[in-house]
Parts: C-alpha cells; sequence; structure tokens
C-alpha cells in the first residue's frame, strides 16, 4: 500500500472513530440484545444496576436468541449498535471473524454462570424419566432397526420404551436461532445417537447426518421465539413435551412437569455438582469500543457479575442462575477490568 492510500484510510479511520464517540455520546442508556434464557438475569442486573447507580440510566435489555443478538453486536461500533450481546453459548469462530471483518475489534467475553436444559410437559400428565436416546429416536428422520436405518415409525413414547408415558410424540425443540439448540443438539441428540453400534460405524460426516436429521411429519416442532412460545405449545397441545431452560421452569413450576435425564432430576444442586447431564454456561459479550463511551457499561458489566448480584445467595441465583465460583467469579472480573478481548 502507497503512503497516499496509507494516509487517506487512516484518517477516515480516525474521522469514524469521532463520528462514533460524538455520536455515542448523544446516547446515555446502555443497549442489550441476545439469549432469551439469558434475559431475565440480564433485565434483573439492568433494574438493579439502574437503582444502585443512579448516575446512569437503567440498561434497555431485548431478546432475539443467542444467534440474533450476536449478529447485531458484529455489525459493527456506534451509537446505533448494541453495546452488549446476551448469549446462551460461547460465540463461535465465524460469528468472531464476521465482528472483526466489520470493525468489532474488541469483544470481551463474560462468563456469568450456568444453567441447565430441561425436558417439561404439563403438569398433572405422564412422569418422563428420559434417556438421550429416547429423546433422539423421537426426533429422528431415520432410526436404527434390526441392522439398518429406517423411516422413524414411532408414533408413541411408549413405542420407543415402554417404560414411558403412552403419549402422543410431539417434541418442541428450540430453533436454530437459539443457543439452546447447540447445546441440546451436542449434550442429547448426539449422545444419544452415538449409543447405536449403525451409527458408530459410520465416518463423522455421516454421523451428524443421521444423528441431527429431523423427522418432517409434523411431530417435531422448531421454536424460533422464546420460552413463552414453547409454554403457550404445551397449553394448546397436552401432548407436547418441551425443551426450556431451568431456569424458565423453576419459574413456571406450577403449569410444567419436569423429566428426569438419565435418572437425574434438574435442579441447581445437581448441576452444581456435576451430576444433571444436560447444563451450559451462559455468556454476554460486551464491546470494547463502546466502554468509556456509553455511560456505565463497563461499570454496568463489574456489578452483574459481583457476588452481590450474581454469586451464592444472590437475587440471580434466587432467579435460578447457577452462580460462578469464587476462582471464576475473580477471573472473569479481572477481564472486565482489564478490557481483555477474544
Amino acid at each position: 500500500m502507497n503512503m497516499k492510500r496509507f494516509a487517506t484510510l487512516a484518517c477516515a479511520t480516525a474521522a469514524s472513530l469521532v463520528v462514533f464517540s460524538a455520536s455515542a455520546q448523544q446516547r446515555d442508556v446502555i443497549q442489550i440484545a441476545g439469549s432469551s434464557t439469558v434475559l431475565p438475569f440480564s433485565s434483573i442486573a439492568a433494574e438493579e444496576f439502574g437503582n444502585n447507580f443512579t448516575r446512569y440510566r437503567t440498561p434497555v435489555v431485548g431478546s432475539g436468541g443467542s444467534g440474533g443478538g450476536l449478529r447485531q453486536f458484529c455489525q459493527g461500533v456506534g451509537a446505533n449498535t448494541i453495546d452488549i450481546a446476551n448469549s446462551s453459548r460461547a460465540i463461535r469462530p465465524n460469528e468472531l471473524e464476521n465482528c472483526k471483518s466489520n470493525g468489532v475489534e474488541e469483544v470481551i467475553e463474560v462468563k456469568i454462570g450456568y444453567d441447565g436444559i430441561v425436558f417439561a410437559s404439563r403438569a398433572g400428565g405422564g412422569r418422563f424419566e428420559l434417556e438421550p436416546e429416547h429423546v433422539f429416536l423421537a426426533q429422528a428422520r431415520r432410526v436404527p432397526q434390526d441392522g439398518e436405518m429406517v423411516m422413524n415409525p414411532y408414533s408413541s413414547w411408549a413405542e420407543i420404551d415402554s417404560s414411558l408415558p403412552d403419549q402422543e410424540i410431539v417434541l418442541a425443540i428450540p430453533g436454530s436461532n437459539h443457543g439452546t439448540r447447540e447445546v441440546y443438539e451436542e449434550k442429547v441428540i448426539m449422545e444419544g445417537c452415538m449409543k447405536f453400534e449403525q451409527i458408530q460405524a459410520l465416518d463423522s460426516d455421516a454421523q451428524d447426518d443421521a444423528c441431527l436429521a429431523m423427522r418432517t411429519d409434523g411431530r417435531v416442532v422448531e421454536i424460533a421465539g422464546d420460552y413463552t412460545e414453547t409454554l403457550a405449545r404445551l397449553e394448546s397441545n397436552r401432548n407436547t413435551v418441551g425443551v426450556f431452560g431451568l431456569s424458565f421452569y423453576e419459574s413456571n413450576r406450577d403449569r410444567l412437569q419436569v423429566a428426569t435425564v438419565s435418572g437425574v432430576t434438574p435442579s441447581i444442586d445437581n448441576i452444581i455438582a456435576g451430576d444433571y447431564p444436560v447444563s451450559r454456561p451462559l455468556y454476554f459479550y460486551i464491546k470494547g469500543a463502546h466502554i468509556g463511551v456509553i455511560p456505565g457499561l463497563q461499570e454496568f458489566a463489574q456489578f452483574f457479575v459481583s457476588d452481590m448480584t450474581s454469586g451464592f445467595g444472590s437475587i440471580l441465583e434466587s432467579a435460578g442462575l447457577i452462580p460462578l465460583s469464587d476462582e471464576e467469579r475473580d477471573q472473569v472480573l479481572q477481564t472486565i477490568r482489564e478490557k481483555e478481548s477474544l
């Protein structure tokens, strides 16, 4: 690159940063979007932050799913872009690459705690004691039978395993825009699928295809919205078994009946102990370029992760968040203070 071209680019970059700084100062409220799982925790933290730090406005928290929030986050820097993306999974390499290609160079990862994924049906219905292979056989397009892969013949859970309720199979799962979907596929569907010798004999690409291809006869419903939409599906069809975050289930215990997975009942204690097999860390991502420009951004992140807000005995634990260990919390707070980016 010649010096004239370099100087032109440098001037343009400097000018854009000045414009961002000036325009961002006109926005004095933190903008957050993303995961529906993290949404209730983020909303509580935002309200508490507004109450405790009155010199800052209460952050505005929206939903949109983990993938949707990260897409917004990675659109660029400036007052017209969000400051924080909530996510129920870690940011993917291609998403981080998209961020950086759009000028979002400083992406700060903040782990806030843990959550579990649960299977629940309407209260008062049959009780489900699920294994990962049961869920795979309920969902898969083709299933192993007599040494072959055949089109899924199962119409009731009892046909899969006589210990399960004789109830029509209707499975409501998170859409591909949800971080929950990735964990669901990794820790339930793939885990259950790989129990079968016919699948084990395939190469890795064929295994993925066989495990993740879903039946298309209406028995598997993908939910693009948040957990309230899944709950509405259960209320409109009493046979539906839905996938939820543990915290949502805990808030709706009067309406939902939770299934065990591999003999373990989902609970905060069982997840902390490592006994419940379907759990995951929760995150939010901060746009480093907005720190010092959007008022209170770094302070909000530190407040969210503080022991007072999200530790044991905190308001977020009472809302269903499973806290970080003291060691993890100290490391995350250091990451925020020092603005360590990915």
